[in-house]
């Protein structure tokens, strides 16, 4: 979401009637509105709203048919709502709109956060300090969303209790079953493979579920996190889950996307060469990392196991 992609009157909402229902929610917005589109393939679809006071962001559900329980933007707005006075980086939420009669499907209203966001995760144009600073922010901020009490904020219930990696997997298994119209035979192999294998859950807290650099906004000049987007897939789980996901990048391609995989090993023997090596070099069991304080040791460990892996060791 780094730039809306069409200009004033090319999208999809009925701006007359969202007009009168911002002017009737929000304080200080009243027509005309200018809206435009974010680019990408979120499930959700995400537009820029301009107002005479200020830009907001508008997040819907898709138009029509759609899986039960999927796309539920009121749980995304419950959240956002909890973590945004937790002082976790998130934009503020501003008003939830349930009735589906007013642009055609449920929609919530957030600030607009100004900033950068990275596409692809080799992070060309930046230098190898910076680099190593945008990913160093990117996981002390999902350690910071770890360490929160979900009954803190009122979220005890924001997941199903027992296993989180057994619940994912039944509950892909139950959308893909719901949505199929072939049978596949590599994926049934799957589906009879994936639930004789599920790890133990090691730990429990909120999770983001879709925790990669492109689904962040950093401070437009500064290695700071600013906003953390796209919370649909959050839950209560395994935070482990959330690191697995964010170091998987590290064994896919770097093709322009999050991978980088095949990029990495050509600047190694530089990375390893500079005294800032040091910082990121490996930790003995239990003790404390100045990134991670708060979580488990174990946990501290594969956060510094992944931060050396960028560094190409």
């Amino acid at each position: 979401m780094t730039a809306p992609g069409t200009s004033d009157g090319m999208h999809d909402l009925d701006e007359a009637a969202l007009t009168r229902w911002l002017a009737a929610n929000l304080d200080g917005v009243a027509g005309p509105i200018r809206i435009a589109k974010f680019p990408g393939g979120q499930s959700n679809p995400t537009y820029r709203i301009e107002t005479a006071g200020g830009t907001i962001v508008l997040r819907r559900k898709p138009f029509g048919p759609i899986l039960p329980s999927a796309h539920a933007v009121d749980r995304e707005y419950r959240l956002i709502s909890s973590l945004h006075p937790a002082g976790l980086p998130v934009a503020r939420p501003l008003a939830l709109c349930t009735d589906d009669g007013v642009i055609g499907a449920m929609f919530y209203v957030m600030d607009h956060v100004e900033g950068r966001s990275f596409w692809d995760g080799t992070l060309p144009g930046l230098d190898a300090f910076d680099r190593r600073a945008i990913y160093f922010e990117a996981i002390r901020a999902l350690a910071s969303l770890h360490r929160l009490d979900p009954r803190a904020l009122g979220l005890q219930d924001f997941g199903r209790p027992g296993n989180y990696f057994a619940r994912q997997v039944e509950r892909w298994t139950r959308q893909y079953r719901a949505a199929q119209t072939t049978s596949i035979e590599p994926v049934e192999r799957l589906i009879e493979w994936l639930p004789r294998t599920v790890p133990a859950q090691t730990g429990q807290a909120i999770i983001h579920g879709d925790y990669r650099l492109d689904n962040l906004i950093f401070d437009p000049a500064r290695p700071v996190l600013r906003a953390m987007l796209d919370w649909e897939l959050s839950t209560i789980g395994d935070p482990l889950a959330d690191f697995a996901y964010l170091a998987m990048n590290w064994t896919l391609p770097a093709d322009g996307r999050s991978g980088l995989a095949g990029w990495i090993s050509r600047r190694a023997a530089f990375l390893i060469s500079t005294r800032r090596w040091r910082s990121i070099a490996p930790r003995p069991a239990g003790t404390a990392c100045p990134t991670c304080t708060g979580i488990s040791p174990t946990t501290c460990s594969a956060w510094s196991a992944s931060c050396r892996a960028y560094a190409g060791a």
